[in-house]
């Protein structure tokens, strides 16, 4: 997320746009305002519970291997074991990217509620800002 901010923070300079003395600046923390997010948080959660289940998987095929003494049966199981390992992460993965560009996209939103609401031109990263600009970090709200 912070990448996208920057590449477009980069963009903006390297098409040859300035800011005028008269615009009006904003700075967000972007990493306060994600840390801060209830939503991100949950995903956090949710997403450290299911790589404990994809431990787990690990763990049984551990377990089923240890206990086969047939070459051929230990290769069904790893096989097999593999598969389902793959298959969840592949959708472990995909679930947690889309809910995370869903969070992404709610905290643009709500940026740009309030640089429009309060009549901000611009809005950068605080991270890439050196001087100036007025904080509004803790004037976003996100769930």
């Amino acid at each position: 997320m912070k990448k996208s901010f920057l590449v477009m923070i980069l963009s903006f300079f390297l098409a040859g746009s300035y800011v005028q003395a008269e615009d009006s600046i904003a700075v967000v923390d972007l990493q306060k305002v994600v840390s801060n997010s209830s939503q991100v948080k949950q995903l956090k959660q949710e997403h450290s519970r299911k790589m404990d289940e994809l431990n787990k998987i690990i763990i049984n095929a551990r377990g089923e291997i240890a206990n086969e003494e047939d070459s051929n049966k230990i290769v069904q199981i790893e096989e097999r074991y593999t598969r389902e390992f793959n298959t969840k992460k592949e959708a472990l993965e995909r679930d947690y990217n889309n809910r995370l560009e869903s969070i992404e996209k709610n905290i643009r939103e709500e940026i740009s509620k309030k640089a429009k609401k309060d009549g901000y031109d611009y809005v950068f990263a605080k991270s890439v800002v050196l001087y100036g600009g007025k904080d509004i970090t803790n004037e976003i709200n996100v769930k």
